[in-house]
């Protein structure tokens, strides 16, 4: 593919480059001390960035990932799964397969840990019976981070792709 045939697809889908200023956008409360930091919505392929943020150390409730793979990019702070034997630190990268089920744990002493996660599919929060709780996905988010800035009077970015 020649260097103009690649700018004619890129117009064709009309996915301009953008820069997102991560600095700029809130934090949008998703727990007890959990927060997440909206970077992108892919409504036409149901992928999300975001970032997570957790203060001090807890869970994040036991959860499956279906429809797509996810990443996460640890960032600052450190965290691990009940399941598994690694810990991420920051410049750790973790690949998780679709339908994986694990608990997010930040250890006591850590005081915030933040990870940048690129999400596919559904998020689906589960208990020990592995029944549903609730789940979320690229529009659920989306309605969370608009609501947020709905009620805190914050005019939000369009970070819809």
């Amino acid at each position: 593919m020649t260097q103009e045939q690649t700018e004619q697809v890129i117009s064709d889908l009309g996915l301009p480059d953008q820069a997102i200023q991560s600095d700029e956008l809130p934090w949008v409360p998703q727990g007890e001390r959990v927060w997440f930091k909206p970077l992108r919505f892919d409504l036409a392929t149901g992928r999300w960035i975001n970032v997570l943020k957790v203060e001090g150390s807890g869970k994040v409730n036991r959860h499956r990932h279906t429809g797509g793979q996810v990443m996460g990019f640890c960032i600052k702070g450190s965290w691990h799964y009940l399941e598994r034997d690694w810990v991420a630190r920051p410049g750790t990268l973790v690949y998780e397969p679709p339908g994986d089920i694990h608990t997010l744990v930040v250890d006591e002493g850590v005081e915030e840990m933040q990870t940048l996660f690129i999400l596919e599919g559904t998020v689906q929060y589960i208990d020990d019976n592995d029944d549903l709780i609730y789940q979320d996905d690229v529009f659920s988010k989306l309605e969370r981070y608009l609501k947020f800035c709905d009620e805190q009077g914050i005019e939000p970015q369009d970070l819809r792709y």
